[in-house]
C-alpha cells in the first residue's frame, strides 16, 4: 500500500471560486454594511473566499468552460468587476439617500457647521446623516436584508455563471437607480423639512412684529428641538418607506441581471 498522498487541484473549480470572489468583493466596497466596522483586510478578504467558496459548492455553479490563459483569467475579472460594482451601486445610492436628507436636515437645522468624522471611509459626514445610515443597517438587518442579499448573489451566479459573458444593462436603468437616491433622500426627512419650512416663516413673521428680539439666538435652538421631535416622531412611520427603498436595491439586481 502506497503512503502518498494523491492531491489534485481542480483548476477550473478553482478560477470559478476566484471569479465569484471578484464579484463578491466588488460588491462588497461600495456597500457600507461591510465598510462600517474597522475589519481588518485580511479577515475581509478570507469572508469573501469562504462565501464564495460556499455559494460555489452549494449552487452547483458550473465550472469555467474557456481555455485557460492569461488573456481570458483577465477579461473574466474584468467582466466580474464590472458585474460586482453595478450590484454594489444598487446598495450604495440607497444608503447614500440617508445621507443625502441627513445633509439636508444638517443645513436647515444649523448643524451644518458641524460633523463627524466616519471611521470607515475616513471622512466627514453630516450628524443627522451618519445618524439616518445607522438606522438604515440596523433596519436592514432587522428585516433580514442580509438574507436577501445572499439570494441575490445566488441567483446572479445561476443567471450569469463566473466566466461567462453578459449584456450590460440600458444606461436608464442605472440613471433611474442614481435618481432614487434625491427621491427616496427628500421622502425620508420630508415631514422635518416641512416642519422647520413653517418654524422659518413663522420667525420671519415675528422678526418684522418684534425687531427688537434677536431671531437667530432664539430660533437656532427651536429649530434644532423642533426638527429632533419631528424627526424622532416620523420614525414610527417610516417603516414602509423603508421596505421599499430596500426592495428598490433587489428590483435593479433583477434589472442588472435579467
Amino acid at each position: 500500500m502506497s503512503n502518498e498522498m494523491d492531491i489534485r487541484i481542480d483548476m477550473a473549480w478553482m478560477l470559478t471560486t476566484l471569479l465569484t470572489s471578484v464579484r463578491i468583493g466588488s460588491l462588497l466596497i461600495l456597500n457600507p454594511l461591510f465598510s462600517l466596522a474597522q475589519i481588518p483586510a485580511r479577515i475581509k478578504i478570507l469572508f469573501i473566499v469562504a462565501l464564495s467558496y460556499v455559494l460555489v459548492s452549494g449552487l452547483g455553479v458550473p465550472s469555467v468552460n474557456v481555455p485557460i490563459s492569461m488573456s481570458n483569467v483577465i477579461t473574466s475579472v474584468l467582466y466580474e468587476l464590472v458585474l460586482g460594482a453595478m450590484l454594489g451601486f444598487g446598495m450604495f445610492t440607497i444608503f447614500a439617500a440617508f445621507l443625502f436628507g441627513g445633509r439636508i436636515l444638517d443645513i436647515q437645522m444649523g448643524f451644518g457647521v458641524a460633523s463627524l468624522i466616519d471611521p470607515a471611509t475616513r471622512t466627514s459626514t453630516p450628524m443627522i446623516g451618519t445618524v439616518l445610515n445607522l438606522m438604515a443597517v440596523f433596519a436592514f438587518f432587522l428585516i433580514n436584508g442580509h438574507h436577501m442579499m445572499i439570494r441575490g448573489l445566488a441567483y446572479s451566479l445561476e443567471k450569469i455563471p463566473p466566466g461567462s459573458v453578459f449584456t450590460l444593462p440600458d444606461i436608464s436603468v442605472l440613471v433611474m437607480q442614481f435618481g432614487l437616491m434625491f427621491t427616496y433622500g427628500v421622502m425620508i426627512i420630508a415631514p422635518v423639512m416641512i416642519t422647520i419650512l413653517m418654524v422659518d416663516v413663522g420667525m420671519a413673521i415675528a422678526a418684522r412684529t418684534m425687531p427688537q428680539v434677536n431671531m437667530f439666538i432664539v430660533g437656532l435652538p427651536l429649530k434644532i428641538f423642533v426638527g429632533l421631535t419631528v424627526l424622532a416622531m416620523s420614525m414610527e412611520y417610516m417603516a414602509p418607506l423603508l421596505q421599499k427603498m430596500f426592495g428598490s436595491i433587489f428590483t435593479y439586481w433583477q434589472q442588472v441581471i435579467g
